[in-house]
């Protein structure tokens, strides 16, 4: 069911949203060469003590997860795109990184996340991190009340076929409100003025993530963990953002 929230509950939103955008700064700040990947997972599992939040990860566990996830923080390195489990990695020179955090403040959620490179950055690496970013933009550019969901999809899909990257439809955006995952489902490909039109209250979470070569993904045994089927990088990021009824309210923006 769709849900659409009202301009006092929206309010209601922005101190989550606001922390999450804390921790993924934080996050980009603390990653660098020589970091475990279980450092940035602590760093983020304090930020949530400290601020009195809830995780949004720890006890999460979907029909694909093998079990709970068990961390408060998604890292997926350089062939992995998507829901990274934390685990005992140093990141070296020239890794890729996409850090995704979500966290319930008051009973709301939001959702982020960004990737970077740490050290010495590839050209394409960078490429690849612009288009996604690039896309984002339209996707949250398009999220005007009277438009249509497939606006969104659209748009952020043309970023990537202007790149001449491949989309995967599998996963994508998705409704936030008092859970982190709901309806409805924002693919990251789509046709102009299809879907459900877009009114004032919806929140949603709009997250582009490309492969450089190959829209084919495969799971690590740990049943979380997305990778390419090609060994090729990824690259995603990903806003909360309310639809209004003028310029849409990107949530998690970051200073």
């Amino acid at each position: 069911m769709i849900e659409l929230r009202t301009p006092t509950q929206i309010e209601q939103m922005r101190p989550a949203g606001r922390f999450v955008a804390s921790v993924i700064q934080a996050l980009s700040e603390k990653a660098d060469v020589g970091v475990n990947l279980l450092e940035l997972d602590e760093l983020a599992h304090q930020m949530i003590k400290d601020a009195g939040a809830e995780s949004c990860y720890i006890d999460y566990h979907p029909s694909f997860g093998a079990s709970p996830f068990g961390k408060v923080l998604c890292t997926s390195v350089n062939d992995a795109v998507l829901h990274g489990l934390p685990h005992d990695y140093t990141l070296q020179d020239g890794d890729l990184l996409s850090v995704d955090f979500a966290a319930s403040v008051d009973g709301w959620v939001s959702d982020s996340a960004l990737s970077v490179v740490v050290g010495n950055a590839r050209e394409e690496d960078l490429r690849l991190i612009e288009v996604t970013q690039k896309a984002l933009d339209a996707g949250i550019a398009a999220a005007r009340a009277g438009n249509r969901l497939g606006d969104i999809s659209a748009a952020i899909g043309d970023v990537a076929h202007a790149a001449d990257l491949k989309v995967n439809l599998q996963f994508g955006g998705h409704g936030v409100g008092r859970t982190m995952h709901g309806e409805p489902h924002v693919p990251n490909d789509g046709r102009p003025g299809r879907g459900i039109k877009l009114r004032p209250g919806l929140v949603i979470a709009i997250e582009p993530w490309f492969l450089h070569t190959t829209d084919e993904i495969v799971f690590d045994p740990d049943g979380w963990t997305i990778r390419s089927a090609d060994g090729s990088r990824g690259a995603h990021v990903e806003h909360t953002v309310a639809i209004t009824s003028g310029d849409p309210l990107v949530l998690t923006a970051r200073d």
